[in-house]
């Protein structure tokens, strides 16, 4: 079973997200914030996806990639932003810094599924 990391601040999102990815077939590790999820990942997690939001309260979306990213092991796993945020130059950062995607909430649970099928590949 493939792993996907969601890192949201909104409990919300975590558990709608959760739920449609577990839908899905996937197995889903949540974190309520960059610094948790990083420290997940420092730990033993080794997921087949990250997917982050862009504003979270400390380490935002792009610091918490700019971290994965300096983890030889993740180096190359793709990342998601999924957030409210649609301005191309956020875009553009996220990108710079190692996103791999980007969706912007709400998302439908047939949105979220396909794209991730699509960066999984």
């Amino acid at each position: 079973m493939k792993s996907i990391l969601l890192v949201d601040d909104s409990a919300t999102v975590l558990l709608s997200t959760s739920s449609i990815l577990g839908k899905a077939g996937y197995e889903v590790h949540k974190a309520a914030s960059g610094d948790e999820g990083l420290k997940l990942l420092k730990d033993t997690l080794r997921p087949n996806l990250i997917i982050t939001d862009l504003n979270m309260p400390g380490m935002n979306g792009i610091e918490f990639i700019k971290q994965v990213r300096l983890l030889p092991m993740l180096k190359f796993v793709p990342i998601l932003f999924l957030t409210t945020e649609s301005q191309q130059a956020k875009r553009a950062e996220a990108k710079a810094a190692g996103a791999s995607g980007w969706l912007v909430k709400p998302v439908t649970a047939d949105e979220l599924t396909s794209t991730i099928k699509l960066v999984m590949k």
